[in-house]
């Protein structure tokens, strides 16, 4: 009996997360076809891909960035507008971009104690003067088995940078420590 319950937890831990991820690219599929309304399957989804690329190199020339910025100063200036746009977009653009925010790993000391305990984060702003937290930096720690997380201000000198693929750091924290991640390469000292 107990070997039967224990593959079948086995089959679970395999069948679950495929489904699942099989059955979200298929919802996709199908809202995006159904919006766009093409006869084939899956098309929808690869005019959607494309759009959205063509849109990312349009922006990138200088005619269409110039479009693109003058579109952005008139949602700015809707005061509800304004406010959810620069969340989303800064948001956006901390996972990717030019100006991405997440790729500072840290541990936190939360006491005194070097032994003591500890979190982990990722740097977001390193000078809170203008806060008056001079001295303190932004560490955002993700939640665990969530998309959201908490900002949190620590003295500096009790923020240590790690040596790790900022990527893998985020998806061990996000999955709660359950995502195996690669070993981080350190070379040898010389």
């Amino acid at each position: 009996m107990r070997w039967l319950v224990q593959n079948f937890l086995k089959g679970c831990l395999v069948l679950v997360p495929t489904v699942t991820a099989l059955y979200a690219v298929y919802f996709l599929f199908v809202q995006v076809d159904g919006l766009l309304q093409l006869p084939l399957p899956g098309m929808g989804f690869v005019v959607t891909i494309a759009a959205v690329t063509l849109l990312g190199v349009f922006t990138s020339n200088v005619i269409g960035g110039r479009i693109f910025h003058g579109f952005e100063r008139l949602l700015v200036r809707v005061p509800v507008v304004k406010f959810f746009y620069r969340a989303l977009r800064d948001f956006v653009g901390a996972f990717v971009g030019d100006r991405r925010s997440f790729d500072r790993p840290v541990k936190v000391r939360l006491t005194s104690d070097p032994d003591g305990a500890c979190a982990l984060g990722f740097i977001t702003t390193e000078d809170l003067g203008r806060y008056g937290l001079s001295g303190s930096v932004a560490v955002y720690m993700p939640q665990a088995l969530n998309f959201a997380g908490n900002l949190l201000v620590f003295p500096a000198e009790r923020v240590e940078a790690l040596d790790v693929d900022p990527t893998d750091f985020m998806a061990f924290m996000v999955s709660g420590g359950l995502v195996r991640t690669r070993p981080s390469v350190v070379p040898p000292p010389e």
